[in-house]
């Protein structure tokens, strides 16, 4: 059995367990289960702290795990990133009080806090800047001012709480973050069906399918507006003036795909969710 580190909590575990489930997966029944086989699909999930996913897969105990690119790169043994999934971003910064620091240079022999030290030490390296690490576990904000930290790494969304906190972003980003598929060294079986099963997740969740009639001689016009991803399925109606088309469209944007095949004489418009796909 193809053996997947799953999170068992925290902010990646919700959308990881809906992704598998869209992808025909079983889930686990109860929040404190911690191994579940799926006999069907030939394969059994072990739910673990989202930390730990990339040790064990990296080791080779797990074939594949879902976990965050940080959590990945922050690990003292590298397992492989496999696919981006698409959710749970989140974008990793420098953070001092104002003016104190312009750039990452200027960290050179200080002290920086962060709950990533094995991420930010090797950026910090890979720039050929030696500061000391303070590891702390959860949020980092309060480091400056209590007087353990001159500068601090971590996440930034919009940037308030920092503020709230005296702290200003300097320097260049460290890492952008999202959640990731990742794989041990080697391929084990069934790691690319798993694969493509979540690529046709990712596909369903980006993509609708719009349904609307048409004039026959407007055809050109509404491809010009909507072309789809290959082209658009045209069937005949029973009024031979008109045809039905489908089309498979990015969901951003949609409405005004639709306002403007409105506007030309498309009528009927109807917009269908994709809940999966093989592209």
């Amino acid at each position: 059995m193809l053996r997947i580190a799953v999170p068992n909590k925290g902010s990646l575990a919700e959308t990881a367990a809906e992704m598998l489930a869209e992808a025909g997966y079983a889930g686990r029944r109860d929040s404190k289960t911690l191994h579940v086989i799926d006999a069907g699909n030939d394969v059994e999930f072990f739910f673990l702290r989202p930390r730990d996913i990339a040790i064990y897969v990296a080791s080779g105990a797990l074939d594949v795990g879902i976990t965050g690119r940080d959590l990945l790169r922050d690990a003292p043994e590298q397992a492989r990133e496999v696919q981006a999934l698409g959710f749970a971003r989140s974008t990793f910064r420098f953070a001092a009080p104002a003016g104190r620091y312009s750039t990452i240079e200027d960290l050179a022999g200080v002290r920086v806090a962060s709950s990533y030290p094995g991420l930010v030490d090797a950026f910090l390296r890979e720039h050929g800047v030696e500061a000391t690490l303070v590891p702390l576990d959860g949020a980092v904000e309060s480091a400056v001012q209590l007087g353990v930290a001159d500068a601090i790494a971590d996440v930034v969304e919009t940037g308030t709480t920092l503020r709230q906190a005296g702290l200003e972003i300097f320097g260049p980003v460290i890492i952008e973050s999202e959640a990731v598929l990742i794989s041990r060294p080697g391929d084990a079986d069934g790691t690319e069906r798993l694969l493509r099963r979540l690529r046709g997740v990712i596909v369903a969740r980006q993509y609708v399918l719009l349904d609307y009639d048409l004039p026959g001689e407007l055809i050109e016009k509404a491809t010009a507006i909507a072309s789809g991803r290959e082209s658009p399925t045209i069937s005949p109606l029973q009024d031979p003036k008109w045809v039905a088309v489908r089309v498979m469209l990015p969901r951003t944007g949609i409405n005004q795909v639709m306002d403007d095949l409105y506007a030309i004489g498309a009528r009927a418009l109807l917009v269908t969710a994709i809940h999966a796909a093989r592209l």
